[in-house]
């Protein structure tokens, strides 16, 4: 299995990428990979997606000692919500000691848990983005009106939990991405007519396969797109690929 990552500002965004990343080791053979964008209309909005990402990756830490300690596997779908209600938890608490405000804590996210063993993996997202399954495109699109996570950090959690429709179960992939909604912002500002299609982008990045040899294979392939295509991401893109052979 190899996993490649990639991490851009969009050329409209001049100080700060808002986008973020995180790939971590959650249990033996098990990987929390997550994607989160930053709202830009909020409040220094940077701040939220790696605040969020920082929590997560403290708390694949945490459980991954747990499994190491305790030796009790829990499915992915269970370990899933877990993570999540921790996520809200610790987001609280950390409002509460900064007197943060919601516009401070508005980003889109799209995680999810990987078995790296059985090739199955559970996902949620909260506001857009895109997962790709050996070719196959599922878009989340909420017509720019993104419903953050941290609107939800007072609700009962069971029960916004269940009411979430963007759930995603997988089983028996072999090459698997998730992506900010970056991704549909390529544009070639030098000749219009000559412009790539947002499938054309989507399969170049997340299906192609050339140049896979190299750790950074996205870091290329973006490099390909600007130079060669003329084309520049307009906004900030993170994307996660994971490839089973």
């Amino acid at each position: 299995m190899r996993i490649y990552k990639t991490l851009n500002i969009g050329d409209f965004h001049t100080n700060h990428c808002e986008d973020f990343l995180v790939d971590e080791q959650i249990a033996t053979n098990e990987k929390l990979v997550a994607v989160l964008d930053g709202c830009t209309m909020g409040t220094e909005s940077v701040f939220a997606s790696i605040l969020y990402g920082k929590i997560l990756r403290n708390i694949s830490k945490k459980e991954f000692y747990k499994e190491f300690v305790t030796n009790e596997p829990l499915d992915l779908k269970t370990k899933l919500k877990d993570v999540i209600k921790q996520l809200i938890e610790e987001t609280k608490s950390i409002k509460n000691q900064l007197g943060l405000e919601i516009n401070e804590l508005l980003s889109t996210l799209i995680i999810g848990i990987i078995n790296t063993k059985d090739s199955k993996a559970e996902f949620l997202a909260v506001g857009d983005g895109l997962i790709c399954k050996d070719g196959e495109i599922i878009e989340y699109e909420q017509d720019d009106k993104p419903d953050y996570l941290g609107y939800h950090l007072s609700d009962d959690f069971d029960k916004w939990f269940g009411s979430q429709s963007q759930k995603l179960s997988i089983s028996g992939f072999n090459d698997l991405s998730i992506c900010t909604d970056g991704i549909y912002t390529f544009k070639n500002l030098e000749n219009k007519t000559k412009q790539k299609s947002e499938n054309e982008i989507i399969q170049y990045l997340l299906v192609d396969n050339e140049n896979s040899e190299f750790d950074n294979f996205l870091d290329r392939k973006i490099r390909f797109l600007k130079d060669e295509w003329n084309h520049i991401v307009t906004d900030d893109l993170a994307i996660i690929r994971i490839k089973m052979k």
